[in-house]
């Protein structure tokens, strides 16, 4: 890794930038900070660069055994765990001028509203900035009991997505200093972070702050009528006192998630945006603002084939029964139907009737054509192929038994398709698809 200390000028003020793989990159940039349970609050660029961490803040949480085992171990415990993780880190091409205006992509992150950050070696866009001279800008916010269950018990609701509204307030009044183009923001989301991305195009307060949409793996079939589950859940936290240590708070409210899975498959997505608390809408009026936004927003809408394959086919209780024979039929079809409901079904409904309010709308989904890769084109396929960082990646159990070479191949392709969307709102015939993406504009 060659790596090198540079400065940069954002107004008056310097920040200094790192060489890293043939791109720049400005680490930890805080946007905003909160005291517990209150809105974010903006932070000048003055008091932002005078405190730069060295580690990437992280909102706390507890690691996943099954992410560290299936994707890779993200050493979590060598980041700065950080109540207040409202950072974003930009990475945009070397010898950018100030007013080239290149595309910008902001990156959400998933994790289920709970686990996850934005500046994870899985999610470096270090290859695809090099490969597409873009901008990507990856965003922190807070999760779990810190910014996605309130709205009771003087707890706001929300708060997380408050944070990203901050964000990208932020990167439109200051990503031109890097080159950006802050008339031509994409927001790209995947799974959780793909939900909220559906949402910021209908929250109050984002109106304007971006230009499109890419939305991966959302599991939007897990929205709807999740009052009740949050209200149980945020009773059952209640308990849990306001200046607790806090570890100590994600460790009670841990505890608590058994209790819910009376809920059925919403239980596995306990936090979440909540409808009817700002800068949320009721649900019974977020179709219709869909469909009114509809010509503000292009929208780039998909998901994986074999979504929920990346529970089910790993689980090791399951394995013995359903390696062959008729237990591997029974999997595959709960497979085939839990994807649908979950991610399959409601991505085409949205992109449907979004075309019909006159939305611009493009259907994608990612196949495994590989059969010596046992899980498939599961949740999470999709990102070793937009970032393409094989370091991050190369031990994964997710990939395992597939070449890189054809995980980057097929990145490549996905790449520049992802980065024409960014740039332009259209997928073109010409483009070169690979053979496992099958993408078509959704017609009125």
């Amino acid at each position: 890794m060659f790596l090198e200390d540079y400065t940069f000028s954002i107004g008056s003020e310097k920040i200094k930038i790192q060489e890293v793989n043939g791109v720049f990159k400005a680490k930890n940039i805080r946007y905003a900070k909160s005291e517990r349970y209150q809105l974010p609050i903006p932070v000048s660029i003055t008091e932002a660069l005078a405190d730069i961490p060295v580690l990437t803040p992280v909102c706390p949480q507890h690691q996943s055994e099954m992410l560290e085992r299936l994707i890779e171990p993200t050493h979590v415990e060598d980041f700065l765990v950080e109540e207040s993780p409202q950072y974003l880190s930009i990475t945009f091409p070397k010898n950018t001028l100030p007013d080239e205006k290149l595309s910008v992509v902001v990156w959400i992150h998933g994790g289920s509203y709970e686990i996850g950050c934005g500046s994870l070696p899985t999610s470096d866009p270090s290859v695809w900035v090099k490969e597409q001279r873009i901008i990507v800008v990856s965003v922190s916010y807070r999760l779990g009991l810190f910014g996605f269950l309130g709205g009771y018990d003087e707890r706001p609701a929300n708060l997380g997505l408050f944070d990203i509204i901050e964000a990208l307030k932020w990167i439109r009044a200051n990503i031109s200093a890097f080159g950006g183009n802050p008339e031509n923001i994409t927001l790209l989301g995947q799974s959780s972070g793909g939900d909220a991305v559906t949402h910021l195009m209908i929250a109050e307060g984002a109106e304007g702050l971006f230009k499109r949409a890419i939305i991966q793996s959302a599991p939007l079939g897990l929205r709807e009528k999740r009052q009740k589950m949050s209200e149980e859940f945020s009773l059952k936290t209640s308990p849990i006192k306001d200046d607790a240590d806090f570890m100590k708070m994600v460790d009670e409210y841990s505890k608590f998630r058994p209790s819910l899975l009376k809920y059925g498959l919403k239980a596995a997505m306990p936090f979440g945006l909540q409808y009817g608390f700002p800068p949320m809408a009721p649900e019974n009026k977020i179709r219709k603002l869909w469909k009114e936004h509809a010509a503000k927003y292009d929208v780039l809408i998909g998901l994986n084939d074999e979504e929920t394959a990346f529970y089910l086919r790993t689980s090791g209780a399951l394995q013995k029964y359903t390696e062959k024979g008729f237990g591997k039929k029974i999997l595959d079809k709960t497979i085939r139907l839990t994807t649908e409901k979950i991610y399959g079904k409601p991505a085409t409904e949205f992109a449907s009737s979004y075309a019909k309010a006159g939305g611009n709308v493009y259907l994608f989904r990612i196949f495994s054509k590989l059969e010596s890769n046992r899980i498939g084109a599961a949740h999470c396929l999709d990102l070793p192929l937009l970032f393409g960082n094989e370091e991050a990646w190369k031990h994964a159990e997710l990939l395992k038994g597939i070449p890189w070479a054809e995980i980057d191949k097929v990145g490549k392709k996905i790449r520049a398709i992802w980065a024409e969307f960014a740039r332009n709102g259209s997928v073109s015939e010409n483009s070169d698809k690979p053979e496992v993406l099958k993408i078509s504009r959704i017609d009125q």
